[in-house]
């Protein structure tokens, strides 16, 4: 067996390391949690099958239903799916519910994508990277019944219909939008919405048999001689009427199983395990949760529904848990009702639901961008209560113990920290990201509450948001903006400059605006402003693309389940998909791809062309094409200008001015979207297949490989320290707009940097600065790297091996090898 001590510097492993690497680390677990183990032994390293079953039984009653209005249709369709799709209670697990056949699964969503059934369900086993399988059985389901229904109706062919043709010539390289081109990049056709927080306090406090009360009770309320209310919002109260039948019908029929179950169960006490079950789902989530256990159940059935109801973007966040589970658990403590050990084993039973469920995206876009079956089904800890007190609790703690121990990169963990942190919230959080799975990533409040106010959030709502997705937020009950948004290359758009609006990869089509030859470019701000140029081209495309896609959404999906959980859509009687919500937040965005990459070109072309000179623009374009074959010499030049990440006021200002020019065209703009637009740097596994499109770049990057990641520095390029990248963050944000958003920033260390009491300290040390820089995100991974560089060399003895990608974690052996580079050479910071 490899033991990576055997040929890393430090000779010390990080815990997860040396869990990965030790023979008897499994049996040493499954020892000391038996229950958990055996669970996630029927599961792990299974192939995920794609389910026909809510595909075909939502296909079946949307075919039945045409010409009614679609929120009705879809509640009709979740009813009928929760009428007949196959109920689980999986061997040894102490909450009912999987929606798939396969002990690892995932569903399929015939309106967002049923069009690529027929060309790419026989290549899921052969993709790069997010492999799956699909039975004969489902296939032909699908074939049969399910694609021909979806046969130019689905969302993704309604969307490329409805562009106009230059806008589609720079998404697109076919007509049929089906091949992207990752220039500008629109990411609302492989999903149904964007990443979401539900209300699960709502569900657990009230049950769905009180918000049904409200539904009929608004029901009544209307006047039939108004025909906007009988025709828009009397559909939609039925709706909440109908969806609501089928989330209790649906936990009914898992009551039945359980009972069925127990009655045929040998086994004393897992016969009452499954009998306790059964009362359960006879209580949930119909009546109010009144202990832990229910809470859990009626959570975990609205997170399973919602997956059923449509495609979040990934997967469905859990929210604040620490805060509205933690009555239960204190008072079931209290009582005597539960132990610690007892709530850490019912957490750990969700946690191996929630790993069970794959996201399998079928088309190309979709997969490239989530590598290693991405998911953010984000669990938000620490932050502070709606009235500003610190929300730490016990419950925060015990979520952090649990994601120690558990040996999978599920669920996605989220800790909130600002000023008034505790220093033993800080310190737990601490040990826990020295584990080595990236968990938990940070969020910092003292960023993201003032923005959020400032964009028209009260202070209450704004204390009490949620992690949702990568590095994004949500605040319940008041955001109600689900349309995807666009992303755009900002390497590419540089290219164009020098090819005079062109890409190698592309020959001479003329994808940009032509600038003229870069060599006449004759100063500095000449050739900035012909980037800016080019970078404004990109967002005029963006903004064409959203404007399609806001007024189109609401005509192909509906959210019923969804709606019923959020006060704005029940006061209004609206979809969460209507255009226009009254009083919600809308906060659109277009995300940044390239941020490290394009602020080290513009360095290297600003130092050595305008100012001291020492190439000139057709040397650099001549290296440029050639991959810097031949200019070995002056690729080192250029990787010798200022970089970012360094503290370095040369770089940082570039990046600086680079987000104000496309701020400021985002605020000239935005009211023709009738929504604010920001400029966010998301990129989950984007900056990968961007990267394939571009050919070499002025900062001494070869072609087609990957770009930088979120506002991360370019990989090598940080040679300060993490205090010169958390500074460099900094810098180059525009602190005077409230037009910025999610930034995300990677950061790796090797084990020894953190090792002991004071490792830890340090870290703490380094959350406090990144708390008083205001800056958004930081995640980490620890983990030496001759543990990657053998991972990727011998992957069948590493196929447990979790790193920190993109606001999420994963197996490294299920990445790409391009992906896997770029983790590899992410700078590993000795000290701290």
């Amino acid at each position: 067996m490899y033991n990576a001590c055997d040929s890393c510097v430090s000779g010390i492993l990080s815990p997860h390391e040396a869990y990965v690497t030790d023979p008897l680390a499994a049996e040493a677990f499954r020892g000391s949690r038996p229950r958990i183990a055996a669970i996630i032994e029927t599961f792990d390293g299974v192939e995920p099958m794609l389910d026909s079953q809510r595909g075909l039984y939502f296909t079946r009653s949307m075919r039945a239903t045409e010409g009614r209005p679609l929120v009705w249709r879809w509640a009709k369709a979740l009813l009928h799916v929760a009428e007949n799709i196959s109920v689980h209670i999986d061997p040894h697990q102490l909450l009912a519910g999987r929606i798939g056949k396969s002990p690892r699964y995932g569903i399929m969503y015939p309106e967002v994508e049923g069009d690529f059934y027929a060309t790419a369900l026989d290549h899921l086993g052969a993709r790069e990277t997010s492999k799956g399988g699909i039975s004969q059985e489902d296939r032909e389901i699908a074939l049969r019944e399910i694609a021909p229904y979806w046969q130019g109706k689905t969302y993704h062919e309604r969307f490329n219909k409805a562009l106009l043709p230059e806008v589609r010539a720079l998404l697109f390289q076919d007509s049929a939008g089906i091949q992207p081109r990752y220039i500008v990049n629109e990411s609302s056709s492989f999903r149904s919405s964007l990443q979401w927080v539900h209300d699960y306090q709502c569900a657990i406090e009230r049950g769905f048999l009180d918000i049904q009360r409200e539904a009929r009770e608004k029901l009544e309320r209307l006047d039939p001689d108004d025909p906007a209310q009988m025709n828009a919002i009397r559909p939609f109260y039925e709706a909440i009427i109908m969806v609501s039948d089928a989330i209790m019908l649906w936990a009914g029929r898992h009551a039945d199983l359980a009972e069925s179950m127990a009655e045929k169960e040998p086994d004393a006490t897992r016969r009452q395990e499954l009998l306790e079950l059964a009362r359960i789902c006879r209580r949930v989530p119909a009546l109010p949760a009144r202990t832990f256990h229910e809470a859990l159940q009626c959570q975990w059935f609205v997170q399973l529904f919602s997956r059923l109801e449509q495609r979040t973007g990934t997967t469905i966040s859990n929210g604040r848990m620490d805060q509205y589970l933690y009555p239960y658990y204190a008072a079931d403590l209290a009582a005597g009702r539960i132990t610690q050990d007892r709530a850490v084993e019912l957490l750990e039973c969700l946690w191996t639901g929630m790993a069970q469920f794959v996201e399998m995206y079928i088309m190309p876009q979709g997969n490239a961008f989530t590598q290693g079956y991405a998911h953010w089904e984000a669990v938000t800890i620490g932050g502070q209560t709606r009235d500003g007190r610190d929300a730490t609790n016990r419950l925060s703690h015990l979520i952090l113990q649990s994601k120690r121990e558990l040996p999978l990169h599920y669920p996605d963990l989220a800790a909130r920290v600002h000023g008034r942190s505790p220093e033993a919230f800080l310190w737990d959080v601490a040990e826990t990201v020295k584990f080595g799975t990236g968990h938990p990533k940070l969020l910092n409040d003292e960023e993201i509450i003032p923005l959020l106010t400032a964009k028209g959030a009260r202070m209450e709502e704004a204390l009490d948001y949620a992690a949702s997705g990568c590095t994004e937020v949500r605040m319940p009950n008041t955001d109600t903006l689900t349309s995807s948004c666009a992303r755009i290359n900002l390497a590419a758009a540089l290219e164009m400059v020098f090819y005079r609006g062109r890409m190698l990869k592309y020959g001479e089509e003329l994808l940009g605006v032509d600038t003229g030859d870069p060599a006449a470019l004759k100063d500095w701000n000449a050739f900035f402003n012909a980037y800016i140029s080019q970078i404004h081209h990109c967002l005029r495309i963006a903004f064409a693309s959203q404007y399609v896609i806001n007024k189109l959404r609401e005509h192909c999906f509906a959210q019923p389940m969804g709606s019923s959980l959020h006060k704005l859509c029940m006061k209004h009687g609206l979809d969460l998909h209507s255009e226009h919500i009254p009083e919600g937040l809308e906060l659109g965005f277009v995300d940044f791809i390239g941020f490290g990459t394009v602020i080290d070109s513009l360095s290297a072309i600003k130092m050595h062309i305008y100012e001291e000179k020492s190439i000139t623009m057709t040397e650099l374009v001549t290296a440029l094409r050639e991959n810097f074959s031949g200019h070995e010499a002056l690729r080192a030049l250029l990787q010798n200008s200022p970089r970012y990440g360094n503290n370095q006021e040369y770089a940082d200002s570039l990046g600086k001015a680079l987000e104000k020019a496309a701020m400021e065209y985002c605020d000239k703009h935005s009211a023709a979207l009738e929504m604010p637009v920001d400029i966010r740097y998301v990129p989950v596994t984007a900056h990968v297949p961007f990267g394939r499109v571009v050919a070499a770049s002025p900062n001494g990057r070869l072609a087609w490989t990957p770009l930088s990641d979120g506002t991360s520095p370019s990989p090598g390029a940080d040679v300060n320290g993490p205090t010169g990248v958390l500074l460099s963050n900094a810098a180059s944000k525009n602190y005077g707009s409230i037009r910025r958003a999610a930034r995300m920033l990677n950061m790796k260390f090797s084990p020894q940097a953190v090792a002991g009491d004071r490792g830890t300290e340090n870290l703490v040390q380094l959350f406090r600065t990144f708390v008083d820089l205001k800056l958004w995100h930081v995640q980490f991974n620890i983990i030496n790297r001759e543990t990657l560089l053998h991972a990727k060399a011998e992957p069948e003895k590493f196929k447990n091996l979790i790193v920190r990608v993109a606001g999420y974690s994963a197996y490294f052996v299920d990445l790409s090898p391009d992906m896997q580079d770029d983790i590899i050479a992410r700078t590993e910071h000795e000290t701290v």
